[in-house]
Protein backbone atom coordinates (compact mmCIF):
# COMPACT_ATOMS: atom_id res chain seq x y z
CA UNK A 1 0.00 0.00 0.00
CA UNK A 2 2.79 1.95 0.66
CA UNK A 3 4.64 1.55 -2.27
CA UNK A 4 1.53 2.36 -4.17
CA UNK A 5 0.89 5.77 -2.68
CA UNK A 6 4.87 6.62 -3.35
CA UNK A 7 4.60 6.30 -7.34
CA UNK A 8 2.05 8.63 -7.42
CA UNK A 9 3.43 10.97 -5.77
CA UNK A 10 6.91 10.78 -6.59
CA UNK A 11 5.07 11.23 -10.35
CA UNK A 12 3.49 14.27 -9.25
CA UNK A 13 6.77 16.22 -8.16
CA UNK A 14 8.19 15.46 -11.20
CA UNK A 15 5.45 16.80 -12.99
CA UNK A 16 5.37 19.83 -10.67
CA UNK A 17 9.40 20.16 -11.05
CA UNK A 18 9.27 20.03 -14.97
CA UNK A 19 6.42 22.37 -15.06
CA UNK A 20 8.16 24.75 -12.56
CA UNK A 21 11.73 24.52 -14.84
CA UNK A 22 9.76 25.01 -17.84
CA UNK A 23 8.20 28.26 -16.49
CA UNK A 24 11.84 29.19 -15.41
CA UNK A 25 13.66 28.44 -18.51
CA UNK A 26 10.88 30.05 -21.15
CA UNK A 27 11.93 33.51 -19.98
CA UNK A 28 15.20 33.32 -19.94
CA UNK A 29 15.37 31.78 -23.01
CA UNK A 30 13.37 34.87 -25.08
CA UNK A 31 15.28 36.96 -23.66
CA UNK A 32 18.67 35.49 -24.22
CA UNK A 33 17.54 35.14 -27.61
CA UNK A 34 16.60 38.98 -27.87
CA UNK A 35 19.96 39.97 -26.57
CA UNK A 36 22.00 37.90 -29.00
CA UNK A 37 19.87 39.29 -32.02
CA UNK A 38 20.45 43.01 -30.46
CA UNK A 39 24.32 42.45 -30.35
CA UNK A 40 24.04 41.03 -34.27
CA UNK A 41 22.12 43.68 -35.40
CA UNK A 42 24.25 46.16 -33.76
CA UNK A 43 26.74 46.89 -36.31
CA UNK A 44 24.23 47.18 -38.77
CA UNK A 45 21.96 50.66 -39.38
CA UNK A 46 18.77 50.81 -38.00
CA UNK A 47 16.26 52.21 -40.61
CA UNK A 48 12.96 51.46 -39.17
CA UNK A 49 9.60 52.98 -40.78
CA UNK A 50 11.19 56.28 -42.00
CA UNK A 51 13.41 54.76 -45.03
CA UNK A 52 10.50 51.72 -46.05
CA UNK A 53 10.64 51.47 -49.64
CA UNK A 54 13.34 54.26 -49.96
CA UNK A 55 16.74 54.13 -50.35
CA UNK A 56 16.92 51.75 -53.17
CA UNK A 57 19.37 50.97 -54.66
CA UNK A 58 21.02 50.54 -51.16
CA UNK A 59 25.13 51.10 -51.23
CA UNK A 60 26.38 48.34 -50.70
CA UNK A 61 29.46 47.36 -48.32
CA UNK A 62 31.62 46.46 -51.22
CA UNK A 63 30.91 50.54 -52.93
CA UNK A 64 32.23 51.58 -49.40
CA UNK A 65 35.34 50.05 -49.60
CA UNK A 66 35.91 51.57 -52.88
CA UNK A 67 35.30 55.08 -51.96
CA UNK A 68 37.55 54.43 -48.59
CA UNK A 69 40.13 53.68 -51.02
CA UNK A 70 39.77 56.13 -53.47
CA UNK A 71 39.22 59.31 -50.94
CA UNK A 72 42.84 57.45 -49.36
CA UNK A 73 44.40 58.06 -52.29
CA UNK A 74 43.74 61.86 -53.07
CA UNK A 75 47.24 63.82 -52.83
CA UNK A 76 47.15 66.13 -49.76
CA UNK A 77 45.41 63.82 -47.34
CA UNK A 78 46.59 62.29 -44.35
CA UNK A 79 44.02 60.65 -42.84
CA UNK A 80 40.47 59.59 -43.42
CA UNK A 81 37.56 57.73 -42.37
CA UNK A 82 34.12 56.81 -43.74
CA UNK A 83 30.40 56.40 -42.50
CA UNK A 84 27.19 54.92 -43.45
CA UNK A 85 24.56 55.82 -40.93
CA UNK A 86 21.25 55.05 -41.84
CA UNK A 87 20.39 57.51 -45.15
CA UNK A 88 23.76 59.58 -44.85
CA UNK A 89 26.83 58.79 -46.22
CA UNK A 90 29.66 60.64 -44.25
CA UNK A 91 33.04 61.43 -45.56
CA UNK A 92 35.88 62.50 -42.73
CA UNK A 93 39.26 64.05 -44.47
CA UNK A 94 42.20 65.04 -42.30
CA UNK A 95 44.79 67.43 -44.19
CA UNK A 96 48.12 68.71 -42.82
CA UNK A 97 47.78 71.17 -40.33
CA UNK A 98 49.39 74.29 -42.45
CA UNK A 99 46.49 73.83 -45.13
CA UNK A 100 44.90 77.30 -46.17
CA UNK A 101 41.14 77.48 -46.68
CA UNK A 102 41.61 77.30 -50.65
CA UNK A 103 43.21 73.44 -50.18
CA UNK A 104 40.48 72.13 -47.40
CA UNK A 105 38.39 73.48 -50.37
CA UNK A 106 39.97 71.88 -53.03
CA UNK A 107 40.82 68.51 -51.14
CA UNK A 108 36.95 68.53 -50.91
CA UNK A 109 35.89 68.90 -53.73
CA UNK A 110 38.55 65.92 -55.13
CA UNK A 111 36.71 63.68 -52.31
CA UNK A 112 33.86 64.60 -53.51
CA UNK A 113 34.44 63.49 -57.45
CA UNK A 114 36.32 60.51 -55.84
CA UNK A 115 32.41 59.62 -54.28
CA UNK A 116 30.28 60.22 -57.56
CA UNK A 117 32.88 58.38 -59.46
CA UNK A 118 31.95 55.10 -57.41
CA UNK A 119 28.24 56.29 -56.48
CA UNK A 120 26.51 57.94 -59.23
CA UNK A 121 24.95 61.08 -57.54
CA UNK A 122 21.68 60.50 -60.10
CA UNK A 123 21.04 57.33 -58.65
CA UNK A 124 22.22 57.41 -55.06
CA UNK A 125 22.27 61.10 -53.55
CA UNK A 126 18.73 62.44 -55.78
CA UNK A 127 15.10 61.95 -55.30
CA UNK A 128 13.15 60.05 -58.00
CA UNK A 129 9.76 58.77 -58.20
CA UNK A 130 8.96 59.88 -54.83
CA UNK A 131 11.81 58.13 -53.40
CA UNK A 132 14.42 59.35 -50.85
CA UNK A 133 17.76 58.93 -51.17
CA UNK A 134 21.35 59.34 -49.41
CA UNK A 135 22.78 62.27 -48.33
CA UNK A 136 26.45 62.68 -48.82
CA UNK A 137 28.73 64.83 -46.76
CA UNK A 138 32.41 65.12 -46.73
CA UNK A 139 33.93 66.88 -43.73
CA UNK A 140 37.43 68.38 -44.14
CA UNK A 141 39.84 69.96 -41.62
CA UNK A 142 43.25 70.78 -40.78
CA UNK A 143 43.04 69.74 -37.27
CA UNK A 144 41.21 66.78 -35.24
CA UNK A 145 40.85 68.94 -32.16
CA UNK A 146 41.58 72.43 -33.08
CA UNK A 147 38.71 74.26 -32.98
CA UNK A 148 39.92 77.29 -30.45
CA UNK A 149 42.71 77.44 -32.42
CA UNK A 150 42.88 80.72 -34.86
CA UNK A 151 43.88 78.47 -37.85
CA UNK A 152 41.56 75.98 -37.42
CA UNK A 153 39.86 75.16 -40.90
CA UNK A 154 36.88 73.47 -41.17
CA UNK A 155 35.18 72.74 -44.41
CA UNK A 156 31.66 70.29 -45.51
CA UNK A 157 31.05 69.23 -48.97
CA UNK A 158 27.32 68.41 -48.85
CA UNK A 159 24.41 67.19 -51.27
CA UNK A 160 21.22 66.23 -50.09
CA UNK A 161 18.68 64.12 -52.23
CA UNK A 162 16.62 66.97 -52.23
CA UNK A 163 19.59 69.09 -53.91
CA UNK A 164 20.32 69.44 -57.44
CA UNK A 165 23.92 70.40 -56.60
CA UNK A 166 26.63 69.97 -54.04
CA UNK A 167 27.61 72.82 -51.97
CA UNK A 168 30.98 73.83 -50.16
CA UNK A 169 30.58 75.95 -46.93
CA UNK A 170 33.63 77.52 -45.19
CA UNK A 171 31.76 76.44 -41.32
CA UNK A 172 35.29 77.65 -39.45
CA UNK A 173 34.57 81.04 -40.55
CA UNK A 174 30.61 82.64 -39.54
CA UNK A 175 29.30 84.17 -42.07
CA UNK A 176 28.58 86.65 -39.36
CA UNK A 177 31.53 87.48 -37.49
CA UNK A 178 29.90 90.33 -35.15
CA UNK A 179 27.34 87.54 -34.02
CA UNK A 180 30.14 84.59 -34.02
CA UNK A 181 32.44 87.29 -31.29
CA UNK A 182 28.89 87.89 -29.29
CA UNK A 183 28.68 83.93 -28.77
CA UNK A 184 32.36 83.51 -27.97
CA UNK A 185 32.45 86.58 -25.19
CA UNK A 186 28.80 85.19 -23.98
CA UNK A 187 30.84 81.82 -23.98
CA UNK A 188 33.45 83.28 -22.25
CA UNK A 189 31.53 84.97 -19.98
CA UNK A 190 29.66 81.99 -18.44
CA UNK A 191 33.20 80.08 -18.24
CA UNK A 192 34.34 82.84 -15.58
CA UNK A 193 30.81 83.03 -13.97
CA UNK A 194 31.45 79.47 -13.76
CA UNK A 195 34.57 79.69 -12.19
CA UNK A 196 34.48 82.69 -9.80
CA UNK A 197 31.69 80.53 -8.28
CA UNK A 198 33.41 77.58 -7.83
CA UNK A 199 36.09 79.80 -6.70
CA UNK A 200 34.17 80.96 -4.01
CA UNK A 201 32.36 77.77 -3.05
CA UNK A 202 36.10 76.61 -2.40
CA UNK A 203 36.83 79.22 -0.34
CA UNK A 204 33.58 79.01 1.76
CA UNK A 205 34.49 74.81 2.06
CA UNK A 206 38.50 75.81 3.01
CA UNK A 207 37.03 78.53 5.98
CA UNK A 208 34.62 76.04 7.10
CA UNK A 209 37.29 73.57 7.20
CA UNK A 210 39.01 76.38 8.94
CA UNK A 211 36.47 76.91 11.03
CA UNK A 212 35.94 73.29 12.23
CA UNK A 213 39.64 72.31 13.68
CA UNK A 214 39.87 75.44 15.53
CA UNK A 215 36.85 74.35 17.04
CA UNK A 216 37.96 70.78 17.77
CA UNK A 217 41.08 72.49 19.00
CA UNK A 218 39.64 74.46 21.27
CA UNK A 219 37.30 71.45 22.55
CA UNK A 220 40.18 69.58 22.95
CA UNK A 221 41.82 72.35 25.07
CA UNK A 222 39.12 72.92 27.43
CA UNK A 223 38.58 68.97 27.93
CA UNK A 224 42.71 68.90 28.53
CA UNK A 225 42.57 71.60 31.12
CA UNK A 226 39.36 69.97 32.97
CA UNK A 227 40.72 66.59 32.75
CA UNK A 228 43.97 68.56 34.80
CA UNK A 229 42.04 70.52 36.97
CA UNK A 230 39.90 67.36 38.04
CA UNK A 231 43.37 65.24 38.62
CA UNK A 232 44.47 67.97 40.86
CA UNK A 233 41.41 68.20 42.54
CA UNK A 234 41.34 64.03 43.73
CA UNK A 235 45.19 64.66 44.83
Amino acid sequence: MTQKNRKPRLKLVHIVFTVCLILILAPAIYFGWMLASTYMDSHSPVLGNRYENDLNPAITKDQLKQVDEAVGKLDGVTGHSVHLATGTLRVYVDVAEESTAEVVQDVSGRAYEAVVAILDPNVYFSQGNDMKMYDLEIHTSNMKDGRDKDNFIYGIFTKTSAMSAPQYQLVSSPKNPEIAQALRDAVEARKAAEAAAAAEAEAQKNQQNTENSENKENTESTQTQETQQTQQTQQ
